[in-house]
């Protein structure tokens, strides 16, 4: 009864920017004008807006002409004066804190600048999404939700040098004001779980209390994998898990290592572990989830590019339940959101978020070269051609490239309809063959499908350090290795029309594409990604990885 009553206040709270959503989406050009021409003005007398002549920006042309697009380095200035404590830099509102994502060129991470505005910019997304969902499957209203909880990094429980805070407390703050408590009443495992940093105890405690919730309804994560490493643990831990069920005890004594809004939610259920053990019984090699959770209606998790065989399989587990794609949503800001298709319609892909940032596009050419001499707006998008994303926030990014490449797949209404194709700026350069994440996911999912190879992980990363330099495809897969050799092959053929890797090639500085067989892939990569420091809910399943040292990291792991 709580989680139904605090999921129908946050609908009802959702429902105001639902109607705003849905009246947007028929006036794109002018949402987007009204949005640019408020950004500026409203930072026209910070420093960077009198530098950048904010001032006398009538239109985006104008902004065009006196701001260039930028990477995140190129605001290092202004970042590092506002992690030193200095105020109206990129904006007049002030930092609220500052959120780490994973950073690309010269920046091992990036601290993104968040301000209210920035906050209301992703709210004005995250709301119509929310009402979208509730609306059209009312059923979820009527139990918990599990929405994606990532253990803490050191950098969560940081200050930058002028006293910022580092990292939001959970990740339920996106949602933002008081319908974040209202979140917080409806979740079936505290947000306090967070702060387990053992990622074994993490995902066990996790599991606890996913099992101890019957009437779940909702799942939420980033990272598919993220939620099938944790069922494929069932079998397992099954007993443990009943154990502590029956006795609102946890294993192994750890209760002394959980925070003290953990231990204090943990209560004993004995009619639910018996309910469990029933489950478990009934099939132990695959536990029978529907018993489990009977009442799950949904997971929404990513689903394109590289994450779309993890997302298949996680809805494999999960058959009496909807997935549902997440939009392209980056700490930077939200690009797109899912609609339900009874509303916009039955194209594969999301309903842009116009009224959250000034979104621009630079257009790919045939060779996946950008055109960025000639950007296009957000009414300007042709169906079926591909772009890379550039935002203007609230939160003080100026025509920043965000370097996701999308594909238009249709319109709502006036409402470009996107799919996230893959990363442009994830690049792996060893030898000058200058691979990118979009073209060798592409190659990958031709490779594969062209075999009938369905794995639970597969991924390309160089082994630049070995006596024969080459490109490895790590695959956890069933099918035989002349299978996985011949999938090799199309994906060696693929490269190769790529210029710097033919290239590469030629000059004998790289070998063919070889593959590598690997055990539990997806948990190894993820893992390993932890322990580097990355938040296990925001690691992406990428096609390409631009590291090396991968063939001894899996051999470790297994």
């Amino acid at each position: 009864m709580k989680a139904a009553a605090a999921n129908s206040l946050w609908l009802a709270g959702c429902l105001p920017d639902y109607v705003r959503f849905r009246r947007a989406v028929k006036r794109v050009e002018a949402e987007q004008r009204a949005m640019l021409k408020r950004i500026v003005a409203h930072n026209a007398e910070t420093d960077f807006g009198r530098r950048h002549g904010f001032a006398s920006i009538q239109s985006a042309r104008d902004y065009r002409r006196r701001v260039p697009l930028r990477e995140f380095d190129d605001f290092h200035e202004w970042t590092k004066r506002i992690e030193a404590g200095a105020w109206n830099q990129l904006t007049r509102e002030p930092v609220r804190l500052l959120e780490p994502t994973s950073g690309t060129g010269s920046s091992g991470t990036k601290l993104i600048p968040y301000t209210r505005g920035l906050a209301r910019e992703f709210q004005a997304a995250i709301r119509p999404w929310i009402a979208s969902l509730l609306l059209n499957d009312p059923e979820l209203l009527g139990g918990p939700a599990y929405w994606s909880v990532s253990p803490a990094t050191n950098a969560s429980t940081k200050r930058s040098r002028g006293g910022i805070p580092i990292g939001f407390d959970d990740d339920t703050a996106y949602v933002g004001g008081w319908q974040q408590r209202l979140v917080a009443a409806s979740l079936a495992a505290p947000p306090a779980v967070r702060e387990i940093s053992d990622i074994e105890l993490f995902r066990y405690v996790t599991l606890l209390f996913l099992v101890r919730s019957r009437d779940l309804r909702l799942i939420s994560v980033w990272n598919p994998t993220f939620l099938s490493l944790l069922i494929e643990r069932l079998p397992e831990w099954g007993d443990e898990l009943a154990r502590d069920l029956e006795r609102g005890t946890m294993r192994g004594g750890a209760g002394d290592r959980l925070p003290d809004v953990v231990r204090s939610s943990l209560r004993a259920d004995a009619a639910r572990a018996r309910e469990v053990r029933a489950a478990l019984r009934e099939n132990p090699a695959a536990p029978m989830h529907r018993a489990l959770w009977p009442h799950l209606r949904c997971i929404s998790c990513w689903a394109d590019a590289n994450a779309a065989a993890a997302a298949a399989r996680l809805a494999a587990l999960f058959p009496h339940a909807r997935l549902q794609p997440k939009g392209l949503i980056a700490t930077e800001g939200f690009v797109s959101l899912p609609i339900a298709s009874r509303e916009s319609g039955t194209h594969e892909g999301a309903a842009l978020a116009v009224r959250s940032h000034f979104l621009e596009f630079i257009p790919l050419r045939a060779a996946g070269e950008l055109d960025c001499a000639k950007p296009c707006l957000a009414h300007e998008l042709e169906i079926g051609a591909r772009y890379s994303v550039a935002l203007t926030t609230g939160g003080g990014l100026y025509r920043y490239r965000l370097n996701d490449t999308i594909e238009i797949t249709g319109r709502w209404h006036e409402c470009p309809i996107v799919k996230f194709v893959g990363r442009h700026a994830h690049v792996a350069d060893w030898f000058g063959e200058k691979l990118s994440e979009a073209h060798v996911a592409s190659a990958l999912q031709r490779a594969l499908a062209a075999r009938g190879v369905f794995p639970a992980f597969a991924m390309l990363a160089c082994e630049a350090q070995s006596a024969a330099p080459a490109y490895v495809l790590y695959v956890d897969a069933a099918e035989p290795d002349g299978t996985l050799e011949a999938a090799a092959g199309i994906v060696e053929e693929k490269l190769r029309e790529n210029f710097h890797y033919d290239h590469a090639r030629r000059l004998g500085q790289l070998h063919a594409v070889r593959f590598a067989r690997v055990a539990h892939g997806a948990e190894v990569y993820l893992d390993t990604k932890v322990r580097k420091g990355q938040r296990a809910g925001d690691v992406k399943p990428l096609a390409l990885d631009a590291g090396t040292g991968w063939a001894a990291t899996f051999s470790r792991g297994a």
